[in-house]
């Protein structure tokens, strides 16, 4: 699997204005407001308005999810009823073995004819994550998906606004274009 955006070449970092020179960040505590050596940070997660549960590294290499490198395919679904509002990073996918072309290829081509989309699982970077898999070319394209929870419904945003004639909801109209 090949990531179909490259990373970015050029970064900005952060420097003084007058002399040109690299900023660097320091961690401080938010009530004592006192700066935190390396050797004190820690991770935790909010559990409530400034509640934190301290979670140790430790804790978090034992629930650590191993890569198979393989990805596991759980349905086949129309390529219009994937939101691309899920859509995350791209990647090109291909048969990692050259015994595995053939059935790869057939695999690829039914979902082509089908106008199919592979739902499915593998684990990037030590994270579970859901992948849709749609023929692309000679390949196949893997598009990681967001969970519904990182992404923030429309109506938040458009709940003022008036709706036109003939108005259709923009995943309805999306599939139907």
């Amino acid at each position: 699997m090949w990531r179909a955006r490259p990373l970015s070449a050029s970064r900005f970092g952060r420097s003084t204005r007058s002399t040109g020179n690299c900023l660097r960040q320091q961690l401080i505590d938010e009530e004592t407001r006192e700066p935190v050596p390396p050797e004190h940070k820690g991770r935790g997660y909010e559990v409530a308005k400034g509640q934190y549960l301290v979670v140790e590294d430790a804790e978090l290499d034992a629930i650590e999810i191993e890569s198979t490198h393989t990805i596991e395919i759980d349905s086949f679904v129309p390529r219009a009823q994937v939101d691309q509002r899920f859509f995350d990073t791209p990647y090109y996918v291909t048969p990692s073995e050259p015994v595995g072309q053939e059935a790869f290829a057939v695999i690829r081509e039914a979902m082509r004819g089908k106008g199919m989309v592979a739902l499915g699982r593998l684990v990037l970077s030590k994270r579970e994550r859901v992948i849709a898999l749609q023929a692309y070319g000679k390949g196949l394209l893997g598009t990681t998906l967001r969970y519904p929870y990182e992404v923030r419904t429309a109506e938040d945003y458009f709940c003022d606004l008036p709706t036109g004639a003939g108005h259709r909801p923009d995943h309805q109209a999306a599939n139907e274009d």
